[in-house]
């Protein structure tokens, strides 16, 4: 290696050094512009658009079903016992049920939509400024553990509303009973249960992914707050 290249390779650390060294500082000076209560409303305005989103995405036919990154699956104890029951016949019987477990989430989710704005509003936001400078769904995941578990409680019985209206618990019903008198299954498993947990696995990931838009380009989404708080990281 030459000496000018080696120079040149020098001058390149020393410069990359310098910007890891500068960085965490003007990263924190551009953070400071930002009070704590501007970075709470930061936070709650993209949680509450991005609650917003997900029911628009989700909320509708084909909301869940068309979205195989979201699509419910059957409960685990059915899936395993897919095999037998097509065996005996019953293999437009459990496809129906997969659908409709799809469609009952896809109903019962517009009517959650105060649930979650509401959720979003009444939030108390602490550390603030830590959640806005997390990951890309840092705010996303604080949401979910502080309101997964009360959110789960009050969407259950919207759930079990739809699924009663469509037929599909007693569908459901059916299918359990046969499979605990062949032994498939022991556990008295709730397809309520299962759809309420399952549909919000898919509005918090359709949050998270709308926190990352906002995070890439605050400036698109025309508000004033998200782009003062995100426009700043």
């Amino acid at each position: 290696m030459t000496i000018a290249r080696r120079d040149c390779r020098r001058r390149l650390i020393l410069a990359a050094a310098g910007v890891l060294v500068l960085q965490p500082r003007a990263y924190a000076d551009l953070l400071s512009s930002v009070s704590s209560s501007d970075a709470t409303a930061g936070i709650r305005a993209a949680l509450q658009r991005g609650a917003e989103a997900a029911v628009d995405l989700l909320g509708k036919t084909d909301g869940f079903w068309g979205n195989e990154r979201v699509r419910i699956p059957l409960p685990d104890w059915l899936a395993k016992a897919e095999s037998v029951f097509r065996l005996l016949g019953r293999k437009q019987e459990l496809d129906d049920l997969h659908m409709s477990i799809n469609r009952a989430a896809e109903q019962a989710v517009p009517e959650a939509r105060k649930l979650l704005v509401g959720a979003v509003k009444s939030m108390s936001v602490q550390d603030a400024k830590t959640i806005l400078t997390g990951g890309d769904t840092s705010a996303t995941q604080y949401f979910e553990k502080k309101t997964r578990t009360p959110l789960a409680g009050r969407f259950l019985p919207i759930v079990t509303k739809v699924t009663r209206r469509n037929g599909l618990a007693q569908r459901y019903d059916g299918l359990a009973q046969n499979a605990q008198s062949l032994g498939l299954v022991k556990e008295d498993a709730s397809i309520e249960h299962h759809v309420t947990s399952k549909a919000l696995d898919g509005l918090f990931m359709m949050i998270g992914d709308e926190e990352k838009k906002i995070r890439t380009n605050p400036a698109a989404t025309g508000n004033a707050i998200l782009q003062k708080v995100f426009g700043s990281l």
